[in-house]
């Protein structure tokens, strides 16, 4: 798999991660099915993506990616579909979180290019 595609796999893996939590979310403590259902669905698809990430990428760069990028998107999720603030702490935490994916893909030796 080339560069691109084992990012783009990354991102969908990273996606189904977001909507698998958003509908944990609606799921109310899996007490709803088709949500519930929806948990378990995206979070296989979002583990399977990563699994083909890893054939190309470090575990550890992998998963801060994975991580990072989940946090921030979920926290604007929360945010947008279900009017959870954010206070300035912790947007610049959630900056701090971007910087640092930022710097592992532009310096580190340990992810290819």
């Amino acid at each position: 798999m080339n560069i691109t595609a084992v990012y783009a796999m990354l991102f969908v893996a990273i996606v189904l991660e977001v909507v698998g939590t958003t509908a944990l979310q609606m799921s109310q403590q899996f007490t709803r099915l088709w949500p519930t259902l929806a948990v378990i669905a995206c979070y296989a698809g979002a583990f399977y993506c990563l699994s083909l990430t890893l054939r190309s990428i470090p575990v550890g760069v992998a998963y801060a990616i994975w991580s990072a990028l989940g946090i921030v998107l979920i926290s604007s999720v929360g945010l947008v579909f279900f009017k959870q603030k954010l206070d300035l702490a912790a947007v610049i935490g959630l900056g701090l979180i971007i910087a640092g994916v930022v710097v592992v893909n532009l310096f580190s030796k340990s992810v290819s290019h």
